[in-house]
């Protein structure tokens, strides 16, 4: 085993000490994450790199996610013969390092704390002036860790816990204002969200997002990283037949009896619907793309995009405002979220070998173990052409929606 030398230190999500513009990514960055099981999941779930694509279609950003989870700064284990981290960076011509680190280390509690400021001041150090794109130094932006989750018995120590990531958080703070870079906070995010008892649980162990998790916080990240649209945003007054609209426009409308029907050119990007069905967290239920139709007659309606129904609410939901989950356009952001996470699996086979027995062991000078270099160059080949499949995004196009009574 070797270890990977201190890399760059937790990368916080948060709006609060941003370093100039260096705070948010460029259309076209070529973006490693690195880091604990946080980041490392990042890749699983998709919903940020499809957030950060749709931010940047003309110069589509590239992102490897290096995370390995149970990864800590100043303890970074690797199989015998792993690639260096250096030399991956290179490859990849990474222009930014978004790096994740401090739950691990906060398990040491307030004594560990001291440690885990020199260990990322060493990792801004080691990484700070190098160019890793062949031209420029690399960006570092730095995360802190995720509040700890209340799940009742599972979750023991639970406020003394949350006082040690608060602190640990920020420390990463404190790091990235001395050395002027930009900072996130998903600490005081998550710990917001996690005191809205009615919505459904953010972690499976109080440390680990779930899939729900993922996506609930992945909007302010990329908030935080590359600015984009806000959801879209569709108002109807049906007495009135007057359309207001964000992120789409509408035209031709028109009233069939009780009902409508409207066209609706797409300008940009549906947002990815919530995993789950119920509640969610207020601070984030404002996500998802919505409907909003007044002044409807009572009953029930069902609204249909190109003949493919969508919702069913009531008259007096629809003046409330419907999320729109599964329209075409949502269907395709959907497939290009299983791309991106396929992208990542074929990344990770190619730099992850994931059984060391071909590479050290006694399978390395059989035909298996010779044709392993070979078979992980072809996975990073097509990863690669897999990634520029990704830059091409989704179509966005003009479709019908109708809104109608059902007897």
């Amino acid at each position: 085993m070797k270890t990977i030398p201190v890399l760059l230190a937790a990368t916080a999500f948060c709006l609060a000490s941003t370093a100039k513009s260096e705070a948010r990514l460029r259309p076209g960055d070529r973006i490693a994450i690195i880091g604990n099981t946080f980041a490392d999941q990042l890749r699983i779930h998709g919903y940020l790199e499809s957030l950060l694509l749709s931010r940047s279609t003309e110069h589509p950003v590239s992102i490897r996610n290096l995370g390995w989870a149970g990864d800590m700064l100043g303890a970074r284990d690797r199989p015998t013969h792993f690639p260096s981290e250096e030399s991956t960076l290179l490859a990849h011509q990474t222009d930014v390092i978004i790096a994740c680190f401090g739950m691990g280390e906060s398990f040491e509690g307030e004594s560990g704390l001291d440690r885990f400021k020199t260990d990322l001041e060493a990792f801004v150090t080691l990484h700070r002036g190098k160019k890793y794109n062949g031209h420029s130094a690399v960006r570092l932006i730095l995360v802190s860790p995720i509040a700890y989750e209340n799940h009742g018995k599972t979750t023991p120590n639970w406020e003394r816990r949350n006082r040690e990531l608060a602190a640990y958080s920020r420390a990463v703070n404190e790091v990235s204002l001395a050395a002027g870079l930009p900072y996130i906070d998903v600490n005081q995010i998550t710990s917001e969200l996690m005191e809205d008892a009615s919505a459904p649980p953010l972690t499976g162990n109080g440390i680990h997002l779930n899939n729900y998790g993922y996506w609930a916080l992945s909007r302010t990240l990329a908030d935080a990283l590359l600015p984009g649209p806000s959801p879209w945003r569709v108002t109807v007054d049906a007495a009135n037949a007057i359309a207001f609209a964000d992120g789409v426009a509408v035209s031709d409308l028109k009233t069939e009896g009780r009902g409508l029907r409207f066209t609706v050119t797409e300008l940009t990007w549906p947002s990815l619907g919530a995993p789950l069905t119920g509640n969610l967290h207020r601070g984030v239920e404002g996500n998802q793309d919505r409907l909003k139709v007044t002044h409807l007659g009572a009953g029930d309606y069902q609204l249909t995009i190109d003949e493919q129904p969508i919702a069913i609410a009531s008259a007096a939901q629809w003046a409330e405002g419907i999320p729109i989950l599964n329209s075409p356009t949502h269907q395709a952001l959907e497939t290009f979220r299983q791309a991106v996470h396929d992208k990542n699996l074929h990344f990770v086979y190619s730099w992850k070998a994931l059984n060391q027995v071909h590479i050290v062991g006694e399978r390395r000078r059989s035909p298996s173990g010779r044709a392993l270099p070979g078979e992980l160059m072809e996975f990073n080949r097509m990863a690669q052409q897999k990634d520029a499949a990704l830059g091409r995004g989704i179509k966005l196009g003009t479709r019908e929606w109708r809104l109608a009574p059902i007897p």
